[in-house]
């Protein structure tokens, strides 16, 4: 009997601790993985990084814009981070070839439709949209605005803003000495004349930048030659830059040159110098695109002293007044390389959608996604440029974005030879139109 008690008791001991060890070694289990869960979470966290390149610096008017953009994105999508990097204007367009060439593009970048991004395209560097183009998104953005984006029927970016050259100018300098916003060259050289007697410079300009030049150049060009004739000969179909209304163009910047028309030290300055002396009152005009109007609001002490006005005619028989240098030019492209294209192509759309309704806001940009939103918060300024471009007869993309990158790299360098007097207005157009031959 006491040797059955014994084993009985036994018997019991390895049953309790079995019992002990089946209960304890689950618990250990659902601890672990819920350790490897967490940590599975916050590496995933963690790794997903898309870098973005821009020229939006804090200087610049969309920066805000794609700012808040940003934290929308982030905020949407938890454990995805953007990286912002952005670079000035024209450093980056010598950046931005040499990432291509050198295949080191980030994940999404800005650059330019049209011309200027036909060889990244064509180099098989950017990653095809198609897919990514969802009806979403064509509800808000028609396929018309993304033309300077598409390349042999394929899609490659995305646009978020339709910005247009126009003439922005101080009124209440204007109405110091009765003058109205101009619509012809005759009117515009009568302002010039009235401000230069009365010992004021009449335009800021940077030729340093020389691109703020260029704005002055193409839209005295579209207004000369017409937006037909000006296209075709700058995509070099059938139309010679040697034609008497591009050497009027030319003629006719000189004028303005040789008037003092100009700020003293132009080619010194930097579009944010030239500008600011706008914004200060030293000068009363300024041609340059449409994003000045949000940076009137943040950079001018007294905003309400601004307003802005089309660029006049210079041949009515080619040209209206409602012809814009201009366009959905400014895209959004992802790389071919980035390491997450799902989720940068459905990135780049959401960016770009956000950043047109930021940009729209606060004043910078001409929205080119759908204003279904509330509006009456713009300014003034912005709201007039939006009506000009809703009521264009034409947009003609800028010179440089539109050529070919070799050619608008020359015509820049032509450029500025003609404003310190290198050249004349013939060799000037001699010179483009051996460049355009090519």
């Amino acid at each position: 009997m006491k040797k059955l008690w014994t084993f009985v008791f036994l018997a019991m001991m390895t049953l309790t601790l079995v019992a002990c060890g089946n209960t304890s070694e689950p618990k250990q289990e659902v601890v672990n993985e819920e350790q490897q869960g967490g940590e599975k979470d916050k590496q995933e966290k963690e790794e997903i990084t898309l870098t973005l390149w821009s020229i939006a610096t804090e200087s610049d008017s969309f920066h805000p814009a794609y700012t808040k953009a940003i934290e929308d994105f982030e905020k949407d999508y938890p454990g995805v981070k953007i990286v912002h990097e952005t670079f000035e204007n024209e450093s980056y367009k010598t950046k931005i070839k040499s990432a291509v060439a050198a295949n080191e593009l980030p994940d999404i970048f800005y650059t330019w439709g049209g011309g200027f991004s036909t060889s990244f395209v064509e180099s098989g560097k950017v990653l095809d949209l198609d897919n990514y183009y969802i009806d979403e998104f064509k509800a808000q953005l028609p396929k018309a605005a993304l033309n300077n984006a598409t390349y042999n029927e394929k899609l490659y970016g995305v646009t978020y803003t339709t910005p247009v050259s126009c003439l922005f100018y101080n009124k209440k300098m204007y109405d110091q000495y009765g003058l109205k916003a101009p619509e012809t060259w005759e009117e515009l050289v009568e302002v010039c004349q009235t401000f230069i007697e009365n010992g004021i410079t009449p335009f800021g300009v940077s030729v340093k930048d020389v691109w703020v030049l260029a704005m002055c150049h193409d839209a005295f060009t579209l207004k000369s030659a017409g937006p037909e004739k000006t296209a075709a000969a700058i995509t070099k179909n059938g139309i010679s830059y040697e034609e008497p209304d591009f050497l009027a163009s030319a003629t006719k910047l000189k004028e303005l040159i040789d008037m003092g028309a100009f700020i003293e030290g132009a080619t010194g300055l930097s579009n944010d110098e030239a500008s600011a002396l706008f914004y200060d009152g030293t000068v009363p005009m300024y041609i340059t695109g449409s994003w000045m109007g949000g940076s009137i609001l943040t950079d001018a002490e007294n905003p309400e002293d601004f307003d802005v006005a089309r660029i006049p005619v210079l041949n009515d028989k080619n040209a209206k007044i409602t012809d814009f240098m201009g366009g959905a030019a400014d895209t959004l492209m992802v790389a071919q390389s980035t390491k997450h294209p799902d989720l940068a192509g459905k990135a780049v759309f959401e960016l770009a959608r956000s950043i047109s309704k930021y940009a729209y806001l606060d004043g910078a940009g001409i929205a080119a996604w759908e204003v279904d939103y509330d509006d009456s918060s713009v300014n003034p300024i912005t709201k007039k440029i939006a009506e000009y471009a809703g009521n264009a007869t034409s947009f003609t993309l800028w010179f440089d974005t539109l050529m070919a990158a070799e050619d608008a790299g020359e015509y820049l360098a032509l450029l500025q030879e003609l404003y310190v007097e290198n050249i004349t207005p013939e060799e000037f157009v001699q010179n483009m139109a051996r460049q355009l031959e090519n």
